[in-house]
This record gives C-alpha cells, sequence and structure tokens, in this order.
C-alpha cells in the first residue's frame, strides 16, 4: 500500500515538474506582453548577423527613400511639384507587406491549419482598432515632413516610449517602476533641446510652419502609441497570437481601410462631411497620385522601393523577435534609428548645432537606459521563474 502511494508520489511530482518546465515559457509571456520566447535552437551567429543586417539595410534605405519621396521637387524651378499622396504611399507599403507576410506564414506553418490570419472572430476588432490608428498615424506623419525636416521627425519617433507609456498607464492601468519615468524625463527634455536649438535664419514663416509640424507630429506619435498599446494587448489577450499573423491580418486590414477611403474620396470631397474637414472638390488622392506618377515615372519607383524596403524590414523584425526575443530586437532599432539619423545628416548635408547633439544624446542616452534596465529586469524574472520550477 505504501508502496503503491510512494509510486503515485513520484508520479505525481514528475508530471509536476514536465508541467512546470513546459509551462515557464507562458510564464515569460504573461510577465513580457508582445514579446516572444526566444528559440535557443536558432540563436547562431549566422542567423543574428542576418536578422541584425536585414532590419539596418531595409530600414537604412527605407529612411532615404520616405525622405526623398516626401521633400524633393520634380519639374522646373520656377513651379516645382512635390508628391503629397500619404494614402496612396501607405496602401502600397501595406498591400505588399500583407503579401509577403502571408508568404512568411505559409513558409513557417507545419501544415495547413496551422496559425490562421484570424484565429477567432473576437480578435477582429482590436486589429482593425490597430490598422485604423496605424493608417491614420502615416498621413499626419508625412504631413509633418513639409513643415519640420527629417532629423526632428526621427528623433521624435525614436521616443514612441513617450505616448505608449502614457496610454499604458491612463487606459491599461499599468503601473512603471520609478526608472523608466525618469528615461521619459530624459527623452523629453533631448527632444525639447533639439526643437528649439534650431538654427536661426529661417523666415518667419518657416518657424510658424514648424510649430504646425510639430502638431502634425505629435498627433502622430499619439496614434502610434495607440497602435503599440493595442498591440501588447492583443499579444497579452489572444495567446499564442504570432508575429506573422499579426503581420498579414494587420496589413491586410489596413489596405482595405485605406483603399476605400482612396475610392470614396472623389465622392466624399462633395459632401457635407468632406467640406467640413476642408476636403476640396475635385479629383482624389487616388487619381492625382496616379497623374503625377505618369509625369514623373521616378516617383513610381521610389514609392515601391519604399514599400518592399518596408514590408521586408517588417520580415527580419518578427524574425528577430521570434529568435531572440524583444530586447534584441530594441537594441537594433534603437541603433538603426540613430543610423538613420546620421546617414541623413550625411547623405542630404543637413547641419547640426551642439545643442542639437545634445539632445540627440540625451534621447537615445534615456532610450538605451531604458534597453538595458529592461534587459536585467526581465532575467531577474526569469531567474526567479526558474527557481520555482
Amino acid at each position: 500500500m505504501s508502496a503503491n502511494g510512494s509510486v503515485k508520489n513520484r508520479s505525481k511530482d514528475t508530471g509536476h515538474r514536465k508541467r512546470s518546465s513546459g509551462d515557464i515559457h507562458k510564464q515569460i509571456e504573461q510577465f513580457v506582453p508582445g514579446s516572444t520566447v526566444p528559440d535557443d535552437n536558432r540563436q547562431t551567429t549566422v542567423n543574428l548577423l542576418i536578422c541584425v543586417g536585414g532590419i539596418y539595410a531595409s530600414f537604412l534605405t527605407w529612411g532615404i527613400l520616405q525622405e526623398r519621396i516626401t521633400t524633393t521637387s520634380y519639374g522646373s524651378a520656377a513651379s516645382p511639384e512635390k508628391f503629397k499622396a500619404p494614402i496612396v504611399i501607405n496602401t502600397v507599403q501595406s498591400t505588399l507587406a500583407c503579401l509577403l507576410g502571408y508568404i512568411y506564414l505559409r513558409f513557417t506553418r507545419r501544415k495547413s491549419s496551422d496559425l490562421p490570419v484570424f484565429p477567432t472572430t473576437s480578435i477582429i476588432f482590436p486589429l482593425l482598432l490597430v490598422a485604423l490608428t496605424s493608417s491614420l498615424a502615416s498621413p499626419f506623419g508625412y504631413a509633418s515632413l513639409a513643415h519640420v525636416d527629417y532629423i526632428t521627425f526621427i528623433l521624435a519617433k525614436s521616443c514612441k516610449l513617450l505616448p505608449v507609456m502614457a496610454l499604458h498607464v491612463t487606459l491599461f492601468r499599468r503601473k512603471y517602476p520609478l526608472y523608466k519615468y525618469g528615461v521619459v524625463a530624459l527623452v523629453t527634455g533631448g527632444v525639447a533641446i533639439f526643437t528649439l536649438h534650431h538654427p536661426s535664419g529661417k523666415k518667419k514663416g518657416a518657424q510658424n510652419s514648424s510649430a504646425w509640424g510639430l502638431l502634425l507630429l505629435s498627433i502622430n506619435l499619439l496614434f502610434d502609441g495607440l497602435t503599440n498599446s493595442t498591440q501588447d494587448h492583443i499579444y497579452k489577450a489572444f495567446k499564442p497570437y504570432t508575429g506573422q499573423q499579426m503581420m498579414c491580418g494587420l496589413n491586410l486590414l489596413s489596405t482595405i481601410l485605406t483603399t476605400g477611403f482612396l475610392l470614396v474620396e472623389p465622392w466624399l470631397n462633395t459632401t457635407v462631411v468632406g467640406a467640413y474637414l476642408g476636403m476640396k472638390p475635385g479629383r482624389g488622392e487616388l487619381e492625382a497620385a496616379l497623374a503625377f506618377v505618369q509625369k514623373y515615372p521616378q516617383v513610381g519607383w521610389d514609392v515601391l522601393a519604399f514599400a518592399a524596403c518596408g514590408a521586408l524590414g517588417q520580415v527580419f523584425i518578427f524574425y528577430t523577435l521570434s529568435t531572440f526575443g524583444s530586447l534584441l530586437l530594441v537594441t537594433v532599432t534603437v541603433t538603426r534609428k540613430m543610423l538613420t539619423m546620421i546617414l541623413s545628416v550625411v547623405w542630404f548635408g543637413h547641419k547640426l548645432s551642439p545643442m542639437q547633439w545634445l539632445g540627440v544624446g540625451l534621447v537615445f542616452g534615456g532610450v538605451g537606459l531604458e534597453a538595458q534596465l529592461s534587459k536585467r529586469e526581465k532575467q531577474a524574472k526569469v531567474a526567479a521563474l526558474k527557481k520555482q520550477k
């Protein structure tokens, strides 16, 4: 009798250890929503070089093309023209990203029923919300580039933790460690210094338009914050939803939304709603963009290259996340943004004052500090979970 009881106890203990070992990854996911547990078998130097090289190559090229598309003047010097079609650009990029994301999804499936794009109907609404905020963010970002220089744009885009933190605290009632508020203070101070120390000598109209550009950029960051905080919620609420599923699903919904708007825009321009929103009657953005590309074909090739770089970059981002985890991804993306900014200075001849370089140092120092302290925090949590096995 006692022997049978001992065997049963040992069996239960063995089963408990197996379950604990299998569940530790799920417990880590609960502590760090939106990040995936790395696959040790794929953590090789070759894969690391592929991930880092892919992200750098894709988004450094993406950044140069973005600035060229939005700031280059075409035509004669007497009557220069600029390509102003942010929704068309966004639609082309989301379409290519959706196609590439589906190929990525099919490649990672073990059988046809694995990894559905929409595993449940309840996930469609939050995904649609993310698609809407991300689709709205891009036009405001592109519009701001007409009033602020690209360096300010990149620096501000590096400060996504500001709106993300604010929205997590207000909407999702999340609490942060004290050091993260210190990081926010560093980043905010860096942005303020950089913005307030633009070289003098600009015309008054340019200064006024700069204030308008900063407002547009702030709206862009707000929508970015809504996008990222809602994505975190989706990863947490719909486990085990993967990066490649979200890449395909979000870009599909974004393409449907923006294409629908482009098709109804000519009609909307003639309505009371369009007049209230300041939309002018006439041809819509899609027709105007096609006419511009026919007149200046180089723009079309730049838009396609821009979209292809963005779509390919998303694949490398999601692969890095699934292979090495979110900590390495944060490090890579932060250094990529710094290289994008420096490359813009060299490529397009921008000049920064000493105080602006101080602002740059504060921003990237704060973001780097955030990545380092977050790494230590996560390592401590993982160590604590392993002790509980």
